[in-house]
């Protein structure tokens, strides 16, 4: 049996416990992270809706005098369920934004591990413009992909195994005006029969009770499972971990992965539309980089200008449409920046002026930033062993300008290269 949940973050059920209040005997699962009870039944209540709207921005600081206040009035357990849903939509308004968030309702893993909207979004857009217009969302979680497939135009089923998170994915569907086109089904996914909708979409669970899982066949339910389920119709997608071998990648899939706003946040193999395709796409945009299987950059000495390309294009192993873009080579065989002696816009790197190349050492780097009264550091290293905040702590930058450290190796020695974002 598969829960594939990410609202308990475990492909096992959790110990369950009864919370009695409001006259009525409720089984909640004992939740993560030392979170409050989320007991959604009495949330949804006229009496739990207007507790939300009560303690709506509460600080960390001031919720136990909240709380005390509150139990005068209210059982205690509601309390803190309402305290606890509020913290939790606090910490979703990054993903989710502040209006959509103050509406929704979470769990602490289902915070964690959805979907950003804005990434949600354009996978949406993308299975809207292939022609879609019915979907089965398999481990849907709190409902964050079904929210952007049904705001593109898509009917969705929407289906989880755990009754929690099974019952946020509907609240939140009824919450944002959704419910006609969002289903809701509490069910383990194998068993839902997918026959007679345009597309399949499938987010397993990656996390277990140790933290992440980076086995794919380890998923909740497996990588293989998702694939069969895959091939079974005229569209899918499914969602898997950024670092995923690309081994591990089925022949007739399109392998895409994505970034938002320079941090690499999941990786999609698509099925129906390009096999063998592999992508690298940038939001906001969206951008998007395709592959064209050119052989590995040739290695050359440092120039004027240090590229580093995005995540999502490292992943994809496309550093060399990188390159050739920038009209540049790697300063290493092994070390994804691009260096050239000109100066190239790309949305796919980051340009750096480079001012200094020095081997690695800690006494010269302290030295030169003294000299140049360098007192806000970044460090980006890549082949290194050493740690940024370690470096910063030797180095004690101090003075009124600021420059970028990239340690790493040049041609397989150690290096320091010293200078700023291109302008």
């Amino acid at each position: 049996m598969y829960y594939c949940s990410h609202g308990v973050g475990s492909s096992q059920a959790r110990p369950r416990n009864p919370v009695r209040h409001l006259g009525r005997t409720h089984t909640v699962p004992r939740l993560a992270h030392n979170e409050p009870v989320n007991d959604l039944a009495d949330l949804l209540t006229p009496e739990g809706r207007a507790l939300l709207d009560e303690v709506r921005g509460t600080a960390p600081a001031d919720e136990l005098a909240v709380a005390t206040r509150l139990r005068r009035e209210h059982p205690a357990d509601l309390v803190s369920a309402a305290l606890g849903q509020a913290r939790l939509r606090q910490r979703a308004a990054a993903k989710f934004g502040a209006e959509d968030a103050g509406r929704m309702f979470f769990t602490p893993n289902g915070v964690e591990q959805s979907t950003r909207a804005s990434v949600a979004a354009y996978r949406a857009g993308r299975l809207r413009a292939l022609g879609v217009t019915s979907l089965a969302d398999l481990c849907c979680g709190i409902g964050g992909d079904a929210i952007a497939l049904a705001r593109a135009g898509i009917r969705v089923l929407a289906v989880d195994r755990d009754p929690v998170t099974a019952a946020a994915a509907r609240a939140n569907a009824e919450a944002l005006g959704l419910a006609d086109l969002i289903e809701v089904r509490e069910a383990d996914v194998t068993e839902v029969d997918t026959a007679g909708w345009d597309a399949v979409f499938v987010d397993p669970a990656r996390r277990g009770g140790r933290g992440r899982i980076f086995d794919p066949e380890a998923y909740s339910p497996p990588l293989s499972w998702a694939v069969e389920t895959a091939r079974t119709a005229p569209h899918a997608a499914l969602k898997v971990a950024p670092g995923i071998p690309h081994e591990a990648v089925p022949a007739d899939a399109e392998a895409e992965w994505i970034s938002d706003g320079g941090d690499v946040k999941e990786a999609v193999l698509w099925f129906g539309t390009a096999p063998g395709a592999v992508r690298a796409t940038l939001l906001p945009g969206p951008r998007t980089l395709l592959g064209r299987g050119l052989p590995d950059p040739e290695v050359r000495s440092v120039g004027r200008y240090l590229y580093e390309p995005d995540g999502a294009a490292i992943r994809a192993h496309l550093v060399a449409e990188v390159a050739e873009e920038v009209g540049g080579g790697l300063i290493d065989p092994t070390i994804a920046y691009v260096t050239s002696d000109e100066r190239h816009e790309s949305p796919y790197a980051t340009a750096y002026e480079i001012t200094d190349r020095l081997p690695f050492n800690v006494k010269k780097l302290k030295a030169l930033l003294r000299e140049r009264g360098v007192g806000t550091l970044t460090v980006k290293k890549r082949g290194s062993a050493v740690e940024p905040e370690e470096l910063r702590r030797k180095v004690k930058p101090s003075g009124p300008h600021a420059a970028t450290v990239f340690l790493t190796r040049v041609a397989g020695a150690p290096t320091m290269l010293i200078g700023a974002p291109a302008t």
